[in-house]
């Protein structure tokens, strides 16, 4: 009787359905210097484990109410893989969020995100990370973890999307709105950057309609500049200046973040039931600090989309990212604490006719 020699067969491994472990493991190490700057106090352990831990001891809060917001940056993330810019959409997806939370008061204090994917590309990957450690920078938040998905056949081949998570606090006494609102009181508006990230399908719609390239020149300014460099401008970012205006100040009432909806369905959430907004369009159309190129994508936009003035304002931000209503004796102290280039009077608080929460007058004028 003859022994044979049984040989191991070689069984399927998770890298052929798709799935890198090792790549992904690479991607983790890779992206611990972009999250060690996002740093702050309060941040326990470092990443890597199975959640983040955050000690809300170690700040100096009384009575401390906790505030969660999450959000995505939409169809925006076709811009970053028509463009081959990646390094941005995470600062929007870190916007998204943690301008929600100083709406009503908040401090962010730490943001969590969701990339997920078809094929895990590290060097995109890496990119992303890097936008979301900058965003995070910019709204004095750490980034104390995430999750990497590498999901073979959810998505087209370079393709990604994105969610954020992110969570703040706000002593009890000074969440926003305040109850006091009252006719009078004064809506003041802060500048977008542009779109920022509501409205993309529909400017893609446009853009495809008109049978233009994303990479092709900008045809609203004479800038060097391709249409999707323009259009994937990050969104503003308002947290240290609003929290430095909450404190110094003691003025605003409410805060109302300009998303999707536009000042149409956004002021209302912050108004009580029997006040309205009286916006003047003609106060946005002479603001010389509302950026020239926002500016002119907007009136793009509308011209090339035929698109009305309602409609544009229930969709677009139309150049106003934030709005503030405050006290109206201490107007001037709230615009000499954000600086002249930063804020403009966009109209008042009014009680409510005709049960519309917002009025406008004037007119859209991008010239």
């Amino acid at each position: 009787m003859n022994d044979k020699t049984k040989s191991p067969q070689k069984g399927l491994t998770y890298a052929q359905s798709g799935v890198d472990i090792d790549a992904g493991n690479a991607f983790v190490e890779a992206i611990k210097p972009h999250i060690k700057r996002t740093n702050r106090a309060g941040v326990m352990g470092s990443i890597g484990g199975f959640g983040g831990l955050f000690d809300l001891a170690a700040l100096d809060y009384k009575d401390p109410l906790l505030v969660a917001a999450n959000d995505g940056v939409g169809t925006k993330v076709k811009l970053a893989f028509e463009t081959g810019r990646h390094d941005t959409v995470g600062i929007d997806l870190v916007a998204m969020c943690v301008n929600d939370l100083v709406v009503q008061g908040a401090e962010p204090l730490f943001f969590l995100d969701y990339f997920a994917t078809g094929k895990l590309q590290p060097g995109i990957a890496e990119q992303v990370v890097a936008g979301i450690a900058t965003g995070c920078e910019l709204a004095g938040c750490a980034l104390i973890g995430g999750e990497t998905a590498e999901m073979p056949g959810m998505y087209e081949a370079g393709e990604y999307d994105l969610a954020g998570f992110s969570v703040g606090a706000v002593e009890r006494s000074n969440v926003l709105p305040r109850k006091d609102i009252v006719a009078g009181d004064i809506v003041v508006a802060l500048p977008s950057s542009g779109p920022h990230s509501n409205g993309y399908s529909l400017i893609r719609k446009l853009v495809a309609d008109a049978g233009l390239d994303f990479n092709a020149p900008a045809p609203f300014t004479a800038k060097p500049m391709s249409l999707g460099e323009a259009l994937i401008t990050p969104t503003r970012i308002y947290v240290r200046a609003l929290l430095q205006v909450l404190s110094n100040t003691g003025a605003v009432k409410a805060l109302a973040h300009i998303t999707g909806g536009g000042l149409t369905e956004n002021l209302p959430r912050v108004l009580p039931g029997d006040l309205a907004a009286q916006i003047d369009l003609g106060a946005l159309a002479s603001a010389d600090n509302v950026d020239a190129d926002a500016r002119a994508i907007f009136g793009w936009l509308q011209s090339q989309g035929g698109i009305a003035e309602t409609e544009m304002l229930r969709t677009f931000n139309c150049g106003v990212g934030m709005v503030m209503i405050i006290e109206p004796d201490k107007l001037d102290a709230v615009l000499l604490e954000l600086g002249e280039d930063q804020a403009f009077v966009l109209g008042e608080v009014a009680c409510k006719k005709a049960d519309k929460p917002v009025n406008y007058a004037g007119a859209l004028d991008w010239s």
